[in-house]
């Protein structure tokens, strides 16, 4: 189909005003003079608060409010960001107090000031004295599980969070006519999202003495919620304002600070007060990705088909909750649509440990699983003599694949295409041929890895979006979502859909970047890649009603059968001799101003999304590996996608290399370290956490296969968090093929990779 506005690279409607400064964050629009509000931190992994002295703090001057456990609602909340459900035992666990009567990792907010300023807030925070009866801390998922061991959370045996697993087909069957059976054991490691905007928000009362939030956040109407229930409130008493964001990749899915925010303008009579966290703060107390320990069971037939998989995951998810209940099964739901062998059974187990809590993070438990099974893979490619693209090749899903338990249907699916195109762009078969029988101290490979992810979160969650659009006087349109924007380009893609119904310039659309939860229609957020496809039915269903107006109001006014008329650049144009009618700005004014025909045209309407797309796409590596340094460096790197329709693919360029570049660290260098015995993270600041730079990223090559999806909006589908996804497995792969050696674990830092070399006797 041909577009005049989608698919093209038109610049971001918000580039302007962050390059040049104009873009308003959450910081920049707090009052100069505001409160200061600042955390008492536990020592201690694991200890029970036996007393809190506040009185010194208390009594120093500019000391406005002193919060602890004692203080503050004992009402427990979740903080995960997922849209409500009505049925209780399907709802995120609330395990969560604003400040706690029980420190469960080093970091955990045990008590609260609110000063003039930051010195007065810090002095306060020395004088507050706590007495901690220290207990046992459980630093390991396996320590966890142990029978005896310490409880975190009273409510949960053996510190088991969650063990929601699925079984497809007989699996113990697809082993016994499986002509071989393969087992490996994965592990992924702790790693952080790393954001350049620091959680901040800031509250106050306002004259109806409701609570208002300023926050930087993926997720304002859920915050609201989350808010009002942590203080037993009712939700309309909290307004949320999201303005422009800095970055979030799941990061931002949690609610962190707002509860603890709303807490202190009520301790203070209302009065303004802000939260800004320091990166230490951020890295200690926000969220990270789940590490998971897989062990992998694979039967394959002679002819290389996958008969059976056994999947066991322990999932370790910190001190709480957050999004531990879901990662591990959203992983292996995700994982589902790629392979589609005759049996599969999953068995996740999710525990807590006295560690900084993991939460939601860009994939969604897909980068760990995939990690395990695409190395799995290539173990098994190379033990049967198969190029791991045959494999690959032999056992990929087929067009109109349903899945069992969630019944979404594959309808579009480029995967094979995407192979295709990836070998081509990395030159596959020739450089493997040049690989063969290397010596030397320095080594070079090819490694790849498939992947497949949804749009959203259907039918586990309900998938609903609101848009509202509005004729100016001048024929410009305006729209308002409650999808965030956090810097991934949803409303340049939003203003693209509506200019392309319409049949106007971009320039005519004007969206508002910030959500309010009084004014903004209701989206659930920023997550599960599902906006430009979930919310992007609602803007086009939008736009389609606006224009449909518009068109019966030419015809009732002007007597025109409406099946002649169309909207075509900016006018209302006769289909038949391509005559204008009328221009939209001179017909705008009339449905303002017509003494007998006026009436504003807008649409304010919802849209529920009872289906979800699969994306799919691969990554190719080739890397040098350096035997005497364990230096590993990624030479070529290319992502090619199946995201349906691109909508810009300019955007969508630069979201692939983003995504690419943290999958680069992932695999190469981050990771949270801690003591092992007292749970002290070591690295919580951006010297010692080694995030790739510039200079350690190489040029990454992108590209796309477009089909065209029957259930999204012009055919579009996932794109956020994909790219994420496989370059760790594909650069583990490369190492494989240039070493021979299996590295399971993540990260391929020089340390693991050089003391792994000389087990193997490689120097």
């Amino acid at each position: 189909m041909e577009y005049s506005v989608i698919g093209k690279s038109v610049p971001r409607v918000d580039a302007v005003a962050k390059v040049t400064g104009k873009a308003k964050y959450t910081d920049d629009l707090a009052e100069r003079n505001i409160l200061i509000g600042k955390l008492l931190r536990s020592p201690y992994a694991h200890a029970n608060i036996k007393s809190v002295d506040i009185s010194k703090a208390k009594a120093l001057p500019g000391v406005e409010a002193v919060l602890t456990y004692q203080n503050t609602p004992n009402i427990k909340f979740a903080t995960a960001g997922h849209a409500y459900t009505l049925d209780p035992n399907r709802r995120d666990k609330a395990d969560r107090l604003m400040l706690t009567d029980k420190a469960r990792f080093v970091g955990d907010a045990v008590a609260a000031v609110v000063a003039q300023d930051e010195l007065i807030a810090a002095k306060a925070l020395s004088l507050i004295d706590v007495e901690y009866e220290v207990l046992d801390a459980v630093i390991t998922p396996e320590a966890a599980l142990q029978e005896g061991a310490a409880l975190i959370h009273e409510d949960c045996p053996h510190n088991t969070l969650s063990t929601f697993g699925y079984q497809i087909g007989d699996v113990d069957e697809a082993f016994s006519h499986s002509d071989y059976i393969f087992e490996g054991d994965y592990q992924t490691s702790i790693v952080q999202h790393c954001h350049l905007e620091n959680q901040t928000s800031y509250a106050y009362i306002d004259g109806e003495d409701r609570i208002v939030i300023v926050t930087s956040t993926q997720i304002p109407h859920i915050v609201r919620r989350i808010v009002a229930q942590a203080l037993g409130i009712p939700w309309g008493r909290v307004r949320v304002i999201k303005p422009y964001i800095g970055g979030g990749f799941g990061n931002k899915q949690d609610v962190t600070i707002e509860p603890l925010n709303a807490a202190m303008t009520l301790a203070v009579g209302g009065r303004p007060v802000k939260i800004e966290f320091s990166r230490e703060e951020t890295m200690l107390d926000t969220r990270t990705r789940h590490a998971i320990k897989y062990h992998l069971k694979t039967g394959i037939s002679k002819d290389g088909k996958i008969k059976a998989i056994y999947i066991s995951a322990l999932s370790n998810t910190g001190a709480y909750a957050s999004h531990g209940h879901s990662i591990a099964s959203s992983g292996g739901g995700k994982f589902r649509y790629l392979y589609s062998p005759e049996a599969i059974k999953y068995e996740p187990i999710t525990v807590y440990t006295n560690l900084p809590v993991a939460g939601a993070m860009r994939g969604y438990g897909s980068p760990q699983i995939f990690f395990a099974f695409e190395s799995h893979l290539d173990e098994i490619a190379k033990e049967l003599n198969l190029d791991p693209l045959e494999i690959r090749l032999k056992n990929l899903v087929q067009l109109g694949w349903s899945d069992p338990l969630s019944k979404n249907r594959v309808l579009s699916c480029g995967i094979r295409e995407c192979i295709a195109k990836g070998k081509e762009l990395i030159h596959w078969d020739e450089k493997k041929a040049k690989a063969q029988d290397q010596t030397g101290d320095k080594r070079r490979g090819l490694g790849m890895a498939c992947f497949s992810y949804q749009s959203g979160t259907y039918p586990v969650n309900v998938e609903l979006a609101g848009a509202r659009l509005s004729l100016n006087q001048d024929g410009s349109v305006q729209l308002q979502i409650g999808a965030t924007e956090i810097g991934q380009g949803s409303d340049t893609v939003f203003v693209q859909m509506v200019a392309e119904v319409l049949g106007i310039s971009v320039r005519d659309v004007h969206v508002i970047t910030t959500q309010d939860t009084d004014l903004t229609p209701f989206d659930p957020g920023a997550f599960a890649s599902r906006q430009t496809y979930v919310t992007g039915m609602a803007v086009k269903k939008a736009a389609e009603e606006v224009k449909e107006k518009l068109l019966n109001f030419v015809g009732e006014w002007m007597k025109i059968s409406v099946s002649e008329l169309q909207l075509k650049e900016q006018n209302i144009v006769n289909k038949k001799s391509g005559e204008i009618v009328i221009s939209l700005q001179d017909l705008a004014l009339q449905t303002f101003y017509n003494p007998e025909f006026a009436n504003p045209i807008t649409s304010d309407t919802s849209n529920n999304a009872f289906v979800n797309a699969m994306s799919f796409g691969v990554t190719f590596a080739e890397v040098e590996v350096d035997l005497k340094t364990g230096q590993v460096e990624v030479l070529e790197i290319y992502n090619v996608h199946d995201s349906g329709k691109i909508i810009n693919p300019l955007l969508a360029e630069g979201q692939v290399q983003g995504g690419v570049s943290m999958g680069i660290g992932y695999a190469l260098s981050e990771q949270i370290l801690y003591d092992k015995t007292t749970g002290k993270v070591l690295n919580n600041n951006l010297l010692d956490y080694k995030l790739p730079t510039f200079m350690d990223t190489p040029e990454i090559g992108v590209g796309f296969i477009e089909t065209e999806d029957p259930t999204g909006p012009f055919g579009v589908k996932s794109l956020g968090e994909p790219p994420v996804i496989s370059p760790a497995p594909a650069i583990r792969n490369a190492v494989f093929a240039a070493t021979g050696v299996a590295f399971n674990q993540l990260p391929l830092n020089p340390q693991r990779v050089f003391e792994t070399f000389k087990v193997n006797g490689l120097i």
